[in-house]
């Protein structure tokens, strides 16, 4: 059978890209590649080949395998140093840039799991031309640029590159990097490794090292991206698959799993909302307390998908009730995009550098954003995520996959940090629980239970309109509840890509970004 093909990113640049590579008869890997370097390219604010990434490959009728893109810590850093400083890592500049980048490392391993050949040249050749003659900005980056002004304007690097006369970015001004354009073109010519071990590496590592990071170059040389498998757990919807440690995989499947066990409770649609948001809370628990690096785990995450767990977590759900909540959300600022082949397999796939801009720290002589992963890491030594040479921080990322119940399968994700897990949830239930269609599933208002970085509270938000019909009710339920503006990027950049038996292929991307879905023939 021949699958028709699709592509969803939050950027409509990058969902051309991926689709044209699918439309050569390129795999949903290749497509993913293309299109995440073009993305880097077009949303700095939110990724860059200076971050992580990780993937869910699912090949028709095989076990999805999943890829870790993720940076460790550098391995002589000196955890005393940071102490001394105070009790929170930096938030900008050299010192900031703890974390290896893992995201191309990944992208070679997934062109090693599926590929049909297609050259370096053909997928990153529109990224590299992108970089030379410039991007638009769009309104998110604006955002982006007014949020992280006072954090980052000081540096010479991130002025130079992403603000215009020492000011924030406009809608409509161009932004080029010529030197990530010459980054990318040295990829395509001496192949994505050269990353980690090739001129690319030595000339990051000395510029980082000259910024005042960790980073060396044995750090980028012992790198290397890890297949693996996911994590899974049955509904009654169907096998639902996310990514392990360190990414918070384990609680987007959780929060599901329980209300898979509730929604019949629900008669309406404050039910819903109230179900989703109690269940998020028992995952988020969890969450808060194991997931770190594989290596210093408890016992293995799979475990907390067990049966008994998710029981007793769903026993804690009172539908009269919210259970108070005074969390730290993590920010985070990720892309999502899903891609299907003819070939009928299916990626989901996510990149980021945690905060707007990252470290802020741009390399001069490759344009390379590097990461602000670092802040995941305590700097409590009791802490299960405390900073440690060699060890990977915990990441807000998660790419979702579903085999449905029905034969159908099903990509999708978000950007959005802590809200990923959530808005997850919200698209996958109301679209297979409540019927609505794939579009109204993503679009409608959402919520955001938990406090972002720079913000005083730990409520539950609503886009206005939700907030309108149901804050009230929600209240008296003993949620504390507040409300920002109607399609707000703080509830994330969501997309889905359907494919059902016959290999006809639905998606939709999501109006608070500045995406598109492209469907093949």
């Amino acid at each position: 059978m021949k699958y028709q093909t699709a592509f969803t990113a939050p950027h409509y640049k990058a969902a051309q890209v991926g689709q044209k590579i699918l439309d050569q008869g390129g795999t949903a890997s290749e497509a993913m590649v293309a299109a995440a370097a073009m993305i880097a390219v077009q949303y700095p604010h939110m990724n860059s080949i200076g971050g992580d990434s990780f993937w869910l490959i699912a090949k028709q009728g095989q076990t999805p395998v999943a890829i870790d893109g993720c940076g460790a810590a550098a391995m002589n850093v000196d955890v005393e140093h940071y102490r001394s400083q105070g009790a929170e890592l930096p938030e900008f500049g050299g010192q900031a840039a703890i974390t290896m980048a893992g995201t191309v490392s990944a992208w070679q391993k997934a062109l090693e799991l599926d590929s049909t050949n297609l050259s370096l040249h053909t997928l990153l050749d529109p990224a590299i031309i992108a970089a030379q003659q410039g991007v638009e900005v769009t309104q998110s980056l604006v955002n982006a640029s007014e949020k992280t002004f006072g954090r980052l304007a000081q540096l010479k690097s991130f002025a130079e590159n992403f603000l215009k006369d020492g000011k924030t970015l406009t809608v409509g001004d161009i932004v080029t990097n010529q030197a990530l354009a010459n980054t990318l073109k040295t990829l395509t010519e001496n192949g994505l490794d050269d990353f980690y071990r090739g001129e690319i590496a030595k000339s990051a590592a000395a510029e980082l090292a000259q910024a005042g990071s960790p980073i060396s170059l044995d750090d980028f040389e012992q790198h290397q991206a890890k297949v693996m498998a996911p994590l899974s757990v049955e509904t009654s919807k169907g096998k639902l698959y996310n990514f392990g440690a360190p990414t918070q995989g384990v609680a987007s499947l959780l929060i599901l799993a329980i209300y898979d066990r509730l929604a019949s409770q629900a008669q309406s649609e404050v039910d819903h909302i109230h179900l989703l948001v109690e269940a998020t809370k028992q995952a988020f628990i969890i969450r808060d307390k194991e997931v770190c690096d594989e290596e210093y785990l408890t016992q293995p995450l799979q475990e907390w998908l067990n049966d008994s767990v998710i029981e007793r977590c769903t026993a804690e759900v009172s539908m009269e009730q919210a259970l108070p909540w005074p969390h730290q959300a993590q920010p985070g600022d990720t892309i999502w995009m899903g891609a299907t082949d003819q070939y009928g397999t299916m990626v989901s796939f996510i990149q980021s550098i945690y905060w707007e801009f990252g470290t802020g720290v741009v390399l001069p002589s490759t344009g390379i954003l590097w990461n602000i992963r670092s802040k995941s890491f305590s700097l409590d030594a009791k802490h299960h995520n405390v900073l440690a040479g060699g060890k990977k921080p915990f990441h807000t990322l998660n790419p979702a996959y579903a085999e449905l119940a029905d034969d159908r399968r099903m990509v999708y994700g978000t950007m959005g940090g802590e809200g990923q897990p959530q808005t997850q949830a919200c698209l996958f239930s109301r679209y297979h629980y409540q019927g609505y269609a794939l579009d109204e599933a993503v679009a409608l208002p959402r919520w955001l239970l938990g406090r972002t970085w720079g913000d005083s509270t730990n409520n539950l938000r609503l886009e206005e309109s939700l907030y309108q019909q149901y804050g009230e009710q929600l209240k008296q339920r003993g949620h504390d509840v507040t409300y920002v503006a109607d399609n707000n990027e703080l509830m994330g950049h969501a997309g889905a890509i359907i494919i059902d038996t016959h290999g006809k292929a639905s998606a939709t991307s999501d109006p608070r970004s500045d995406g598109t879905y492209l469907l093949g023939e």
